[in-house]
């Protein structure tokens, strides 16, 4: 045992974690409890290198944000506006098309949409949209909504939830985004997020979506009103989900962005929290194979200091993220392939770029010649802590 942890307070913890054991609710409290972060880290360190080795992965993406204006007014949330407000923008089919075209020329290979629960898009706005994005390029992969808006899309649809999913899939979605999951706790929901979803309907969608053999990312928003206990109780329902479905690709935790909303008064998470938090998602949450640091949230420094704490994505090229700029986030909006790769070598990981299934992309080299980025591996290969999942089955289940 490394001797920090066998010094350390947390040393039974750490016992079971070496063991390749599955910690406690409790166990995971005691984690957030404590201040040794040192060792904190360190067990998330250990859980990392055996599930994805020396690997630090990303992908080339763009974010398209289709429209903020929205009929929920969540006190957490910067981003939504009336139609009338100061800053309420739509994007029209041309509009996103033209954005996608655009990306594809950078050699992208998602495009991740989300946007306002929209007072007057109708069910075709949506289809329509997945279909014309899909014509661009058929191994684009789509990466759209989150639960409430297949929620409001369900509405908008007279559909069923599940006939909504698989009319979605069918007109091109690849996977569902992890978003507006926040905290599960209902008393902490009733106070950033009155009129949104229920922990149970984020919780059953991602069901419904995952036994559909489809796949989705799992969040944590942290930083706001909620206690220890509830990130510990909403990990637990992210885990027994994953244990029953195994849909989740990875997690990510989000950082509460105070400025321009109702809880301007909150301070947000700190960097500390959100290395500990991160750490000790990958310790509890063992049944997730990925943890992500969302560098446009918490700023490419600290992403990078995460590569020792337990993360091992640190999501992508992103372009053009307007939902935390919104709520005042100071970061750059888009970030190149070098500048990620770089970031990552800094740290001593290895730069592997991945698709939305964690494949392995092979990087295209002067002369035409695909390469993998480090050891010239083909394409398409299955990365660590994934199965292969073929071209042909994007929305599928690895």
């Amino acid at each position: 045992m490394n001797r920090l942890i066998q010094q350390s307070e947390l040393r039974d913890v750490g016992e079971k974690v070496e063991a390749g054991q599955r910690i406690s609710d409790a166990d995971c409290l005691r984690l957030f409890q404590s201040n040794d972060l040192a060792t904190i880290g360190a067990l998330a360190n250990l859980v990392r290198e055996r599930k994805n080795g020396n690997a630090a992965y990303y992908i080339l993406n763009r974010h398209i944000n289709y429209s903020n204006i929205c009929i929920l007014d969540c006190d957490f949330c910067a981003f939504y506006r009336r139609r009338r407000d100061a800053g309420a923008y739509e994007y029209n089919l041309p509009d996103m098309i033209e954005k996608a075209r655009e990306a594809l020329k950078l050699g992208i290979t998602e495009i991740h949409i989300v946007g306002g629960l929209h007072p007057s898009f109708k069910w075709d706005y949506y289809i329509e949209m997945l279909r014309e994005l899909k014509k661009l390029d058929p191994n684009l992969h789509l990466k759209a909504f989150t639960a409430i808006e297949i929620l409001h899309l369900s509405w908008v649809g007279k559909r069923s939830v599940p006939e909504t999913l698989a009319a979605l899939r069918e007109a091109g979605l690849g996977s569902l985004t992890g978003g507006g999951a926040e905290i599960f706790d209902p008393e902490v929901r009733k106070e950033i997020c009155h009129a949104k979803e229920s922990a149970e309907e984020w919780l059953d969608i991602h069901r419904m979506w995952h036994k559909m053999g489809g796949r989705s990312t799992c969040t944590m928003l942290i930083g706001h009103v909620e206690k220890e206990q509830h990130r510990v109780d909403h990990m637990r329902r992210l885990r027994e989900l994953q244990d029953e479905t195994k849909g989740f690709t990875a997690f990510v935790t989000l950082a509460f962005h105070p400025e321009n909303t109702k809880l301007a008064h909150l301070t947000g998470p700190s960097g500390y929290d959100m290395l500990k938090t991160l750490a000790i998602a990958r310790i509890y949450l063992d049944n997730v194979d990925h943890i992500k640091a969302y560098w446009i949230l918490m700023g490419m420094k600290l992403a990078q200091v995460a590569l020792s704490y337990g993360v091992d994505d640190l999501d992508g090229t992103v372009i053009e993220e307007k939902i935390y700029h919104m709520a005042g986030a100071k970061t750059p909006q888009e970030m190149a392939r070098e500048e990620l790769v770089r970031a990552i070598r800094e740290t001593g990981r290895d730069p592997v770029q991945r698709d939305s299934l964690y494949r392995l992309v092979a990087a295209k080299e002067e002369g035409g010649r695909m390469k993998d980025e480090d050891d010239g591996a083909p394409g398409g290969r299955a990365l660590p802590g994934e199965a292969f999942v073929g071209a042909s089955n994007e929305g599928g289940a690895a």
